[in-house]
């Protein structure tokens, strides 16, 4: 026994090179998996079991409330505190259907610890008291006798938010109607109508059940020593004993026959239908079957060339994919497969598609190019682990619950060499892996969902009347004294929200100090060569036999008027085939040859703020030993990619379309903030013309001119071709280990060889002119306000103390007025010291003139804040763990690059650091009062229901995109 745990289980786990012990707390019964291995991104997760008994939302409620305090750091919200100086990489919480997780990552030792103290201690000992249930839940106010009766929440609003997307709604739709008769059927983030059906009691009761060590699991994972981690929990869970929780999860009862379900939904003016098959299959602990589904998804829809994705979207009944893949997060997987901007009457015919396809399957098989390219995009993923900004820690942990959590083994998801091999043999063999699988799981498999999702203009507002007039009765039944009460409950709130924390309490959370950080910037792995006459950029990193290559081609020679063609021409070079193979064949290259070929742009300005630095980067993947493969196919499409596929090109522009339309509700504060940019320079112009709102407005304007006139759309993707592909609008970026990158270099030379060498003239772009005020309609019933300042018209310098400034600025004073005080889900600074701009934005707001208000006061509030040092330590450190991201192998390389186009060397990044070490209070001030007068020439833009945006004090012009 160690530190009062026993060990269960050991193994070595070589596919993610660690050593996993299980453990069991002897005196509770909670279990503890700690993974050793070299990795010093760190992760600590505890998770629950905590199936919900209802749609109140209970579970996310409590998620979200057990980090506003607790016994031993009595402090409004100890995770703002940690996110504001902590070096952390993860730091949040997540509420599924069945569980609740609570995960923190870091680098740093002694802070990793610093996170992990506050998170038990939040977990087992929440303060949760009657009003952080009514902030983060729900409660009425009343602003006076004769004012309306309303709700607020940060949880409430944010499922407003998440009921006012059409996707959302779907997946909703899907997940209760697959799983009726369980835990699943049920909401458990919380839905609208049944929040404010939750009572502090049973919120209490909530916790007291499922917030035990006896029903927790513990997680460690990275290069720090394992018995601090039992010390750690051990000493955590002193005075607990073993408790009988009745968390179980059970299984969902197979139908007898497939159902159908039709769920309206409000999506404007225009909206169309939406169609989703899905189906329940086998336990997640059977990983034969998981690998299996995960490889059939590839078959079926992973390619534009896939036959279930290429027969849905070229059967012309709708815009793209939706609902689509292989879920394998709770106890049974799913698969689905489904159809946004369709007609409801073509329902029949959807499914008649859906059908016949996996019947042909059945009778025909994959072809094995089909089968050898999913197969090598699976392993590549499987081997590759790449998690992005997501630490791989966490991933794994996740992972390991998708077994761990139902009493399984939660080894069994980490190692997939057995069942990969085992599919291998089987399929070597000659065995019909897939057509078994598409027969026993889909086609005679009668568990099976068919939603519809049909639009009804005007039901959001429909809805919002409902809830008004709900309100108004409520209120009706009430007497003066309890409207009063009502009065004074909500008036407590707000005076306890604004109330500032003891400063013994604050000083009681752990937090490093500015000794405890590096005084020195550590460069990335960099180094120059010209190949061939073109701009090569190397970095050593450790890649691990992986060549991750970008080859990017500047856009300064296209005309203004084509630039929303570039992500669609991006997409073309891989999905509209060549002279020498259709789209089909050249899809399963790729996959069969590479770990994948994306197009990608980027746009930015230099450091000096004097140009404009923009690309379309195609960004691909290969092991190296088949770099040459993948230069090769790179060559093919920038030589011969055929333009000329009307209708394949159509469909490319209607998913574009149709995805940037999906977006707007659930990343409505980045679509806003975009909008913000575009008025400040070209830069901000050009990212709106690629990816914004100005974007869908072009993409349905082509649709248009693909149908009335295609020679004159052809000609323009021609002339974009022409003005793009040229060998001196060439950069490549080059991030593997040395031996790698030497081995490429014949290879790459000859890719280069291959790009014509043209003369290109620079075109002027001149920006469009946008209201000063901005409302972006769409139907729903939350909104997302934005304001930008234009810090370089009062003077503005960039100094490195104001990395320190915004990082207080948003997890201070926009997180205690937007969200806390606000009932917003979020709330967002961006400063760009290159542009000179510093943006803002709210995310699932209730308050709209509240927040822009907000905004407008950040910079008096600096100004005149009596701000002590520690506070502006407790930024500093923060700011330091964002200027130090932990970056895996490939974003090392693409990183070290961006920083080379900007032009910031590691002297000006140690100038920075040096002047973000040495920030205080008077830097503070100073920035206040920049912000503040660059405040008067504010413009702002918000995302919402129009009749809030016509009301609005900011005199919005307002302009309906949905």
């Amino acid at each position: 026994m160690i530190h009062g745990f026993n060990c269960l289980v050991e193994k070595e786990i070589p596919e993610i090179g660690a050593k996993a012990k299980l453990f069991k707390h002897e005196r509770t019964g909670a279990e503890l998996m700690s993974l050793s291995c070299p990795d010093r991104n760190k992760v600590f997760g505890v998770s629950f079991r905590t199936p919900p008994k209802d749609s109140t939302g209970v579970p996310h409620i409590l998620e979200h409330s057990v980090l506003c305090g607790s016994d031993k750091y009595p402090v409004k919200e100890p995770f703002v505190e940690l996110l504001k100086g902590s070096l952390q990489t993860f730091l949040n919480a997540f509420t599924y259907p069945d569980k609740t997780c609570y995960p923190v990552a870091s680098c740093n030792v002694q802070d990793f610890y610093n996170l992990i103290d506050v998170y038990i201690d939040a977990v087992f000992h929440p303060r949760i008291d009657e009003n952080i249930f009514r902030q983060e839940g729900w409660h009425y106010e009343l602003e006076s006798l004769d004012a309306p009766l309303t709700r607020k929440g940060v949880v409430f609003n944010e499922m407003k938010g998440v009921y006012s997307s059409p996707e959302s709604i779907l997946q909703e739709t899907l997940q209760h109607a697959l799983y009726p008769d369980m835990t699943y059927g049920l909401d458990s983030g919380g839905a609208p109508k049944h929040i404010p059906d939750l009572t502090y009691a049973a919120f209490k009761n909530f916790h007291e059940t499922y917030y035990h060590p006896s029903n927790a699991r513990f997680w460690f994972y990275g290069d720090d020593d394992e018995a601090t981690r039992l010390e750690l929990v051990d000493k955590a869970l002193e005075g607990y004993s073993a408790l009988d929780v009745d968390s179980v999860v059970g299984l969902q009862p197979s139908f007898d026959a497939p159902r159908t379900v039709v769920q309206p939904y409000d999506g404007g003016a225009d909206a169309k239908a939406m169609f989703a098959h899905q189906w329940l299959l086998s336990e997640t602990a059977d990983r034969d079957c998981a690998l299996r589904m995960e490889v059939l998804e590839h078959i079926l829809i992973g390619l534009p060339s896939s036959p279930l994705r290429r027969a849905l979207m070229e059967s012309g009944l709708g815009e793209d994919l939706c609902a689509s893949g292989f879920g394998d997060e709770l106890r049974q997987m799913s698969f689905g497969v489904g159809l946004k901007g369709m007609k409801a009457e073509d329902l029949e015919k959807a499914e008649e598609v859906v059908n016949r396809v996996l019947s042909e399957l059945v009778e025909e098989g994959p072809s094995q190019e089909m089968i050898e390219a999913a197969m090598n995009s699976v392993e590549f993923d499987l081997r590759e682990q790449n998690t992005g900004r997501f630490p791989r820690g966490l991933s794994l942990m996740l992972m390991s619950l998708t077994t761990w959590l139902y009493d399984g083994d939660p080894f069994t998801p980490l190692a997939f060499e057995a069942p990969l091999a085992k599919l291998k043999s089987e399929l070597e063999q000659g065995a019909p892996v897939f057509q078994a699988l598409i027969k026993e799981q889909l086609l005679e498999n009668p568990h099976r969902i068919t939603v519809l999702l049909k639009p009804e203009q005007g039901l959001a507002k429909k809805q919002d009347d409902e809830e008004k007039a709900e309100l108004a009765k409520i209120k009706d039944g009430m007497s003066e004294a309890e409207l009063q009460e009502i009065m004074q409950t909500a008036a407590t709130l707000k005076e306890l929200q604004g109330k500032a924390d003891d400063p013994e309490a604050l000083k009681s959370i752990p937090m490093l100090g500015l000794e405890d950080l590096e005084k020195s910037e550590t460069p990335l792995p960099h180094d120059e060569a010209e190949l061939s006459g073109v701009r090569t950029m190397l970095h050593d990193v450790p890649a691990q036999g992986i060549v991750y290559l970008d080859a990017g081609f500047d856009l300064r020679a296209v005309e203004q008027d084509d630039l929303p063609l570039i992500p669609l021409f991006g997409r073309a070079l891989f999905e509209m085939g060549t002279e020498l193979e259709d789209f089909a064949s050249l899809g399963m290259r790729i996959a069969r040859k590479t770990g994948g070929i994306e197009p990608e742009t980027f746009v930015t300005q230099n450091l000096k703020g004097d140009a404009t630095l923009s690309y379309l980067f195609l960004r691909g993947k290969a092991m190296s030993e088949n770099v040459g493969d993948m230069l090769d196919i790179l060559r093919d499409v920038l030589s011969s990619t055929k333009l000329d596929n009307r209708q394949r090109f159509r469909q490319i522009v209607m998913e574009e379309k149709a995805r940037l339309e999906q977006r707007i509700v659930p990343a409505g504060h980045m679509v806003v903030l975009s909008r913000l940019r575009a008025r400040c320079g070209v830069s901000g112009y050009l990212s709106e013309q690629l990816g914004g709102i100005d974007a869908l407005f072009a993409h349905r304007q082509l649709l248009k001119d693909i149908d009335e006139d295609w020679n004159a759309v052809l000609a323009r993707l021609e002339r974009v071709r022409e003005r793009i592909v040229a060998r001196g609008n060439l950069l490549l970026n080059l991030s593997a280990t040395a031996e790698d990158i030497a081995a490429a270099r014949p290879a790459l030379e000859s890719f280069i060889s291959a790009v014509p060498e043209k003369e290109l003239t620079a075109c002027e772009w001149t920006p469009a002119s946008y209201p000063t005020a901005e409302g972006l309609a769409i139907p729903a019933q939350v909104n997302y306000a934005g304001a930008i300042l234009d810090l370089k018209s009062a003077g503005y310098t960039f100094s490195g103390a104001h990395l320190a400034v915004n990082r207080l600025t948003r997890m201070g004073y926009l997180w205690e007025r937007v969200r806390v005080q606000g009932g917003a889900y979020g709330a967002f600074s961006s400063l760009d010291r290159l542009s000179g701009s510093l943006a803002f934005a709210s995310y699932r707001d209730p308050n709209l003139d509240a927040t822009l208000k907000t905004f407008a006061g950040t910079g008096e509030f600096f100004a005149s804040a009596d701000l002590s040092q520690d506070e502006c330590v407790k930024s500093i450190v923060g700011a330091i763990g964002e200027m130090d991201a932990y970056l895996l192998p490939d974003a090392q390389g693409y990183t070290a690059m961006v920083r080379a186009l900007v032009g910031e060397t590691v002297e000006e990044r140690q100038k920075n650091r040096d002047e973000l070490l040495a920030a205080g209070p008077a830097d503070f001030a100073a920035y206040g009062k920049l912000v503040a007068s660059a405040a008067q020439n504010a413009e702002f833009v918000a995302l919402g229901g129009k009749e809030t945006l016509e009301a609005s004090d900011a005199s919005l012009q307002v302009v309906d995109i949905l």
